[in-house]
């Protein structure tokens, strides 16, 4: 069964005007364990330059999923805090981030690649995240409605997404 916010996201986005980008914003590289404390680091450091240097001014609303640390009491408040909107989300839900496709994207170029070693990896998904065009993105963007309505009719089971 879907849930019913997957309506008001999908009413939301047929009003909306999508932005589109120049790029993919910034990669923040993880060592160990991320908890609500890194998460909200990452927030800090990447996610508001990347806003910035991609001019997206008060337009854009951060989406996550409901890991525990996207949803902590801390992370909670503290996009509060931030003036971070964030996509409201329902639990057990299809992920449908456009960015878990840059994900993909990533892993596979930097696969080919065959990094030995873990300052290899760090450095080859640096460059090859650099390399991604706003085009992708932008295409990305530009599909998030036709996949939404394809969840919502499949009443939240597989799509070809």
């Amino acid at each position: 069964m879907i849930p019913k916010t997957f309506g008001k996201i999908l009413c939301g986005l047929t009003r909306q005007k999508l932005n589109f980008l120049e790029g993919p914003g910034r990669l923040a590289v993880i060592n160990g364990t991320m908890n609500s404390a890194v998460y909200q680091k990452i927030l800090k450091e990447n996610v508001r330059p990347s806003v910035c240097d991609l001019k997206l001014k008060r337009t854009w609303v951060l989406q996550q999923d409901n890991d525990p640390k996207h949803t902590s009491k801390s992370t909670s408040e503290w996009l509060k805090k931030n003036k971070m909107k964030t996509l409201e989300w329902p639990s057990q839900s299809p992920d449908l981030n456009p960015i878990e496709m840059l994900w993909h994207d990533l892993k596979k170029v930097v696969h080919a690649r065959k990094p030995s070693n873990v300052a290899e990896l760090q450095q080859f998904c640096k460059d090859e995240w650099a390399k991604i065009p706003p085009q992708r993105c932008n295409r990305l963007i530009a599909s998030y409605q036709k996949h939404l309505i394809a969840v919502v009719a499949a009443k939240g089971g597989p799509t070809s997404y």
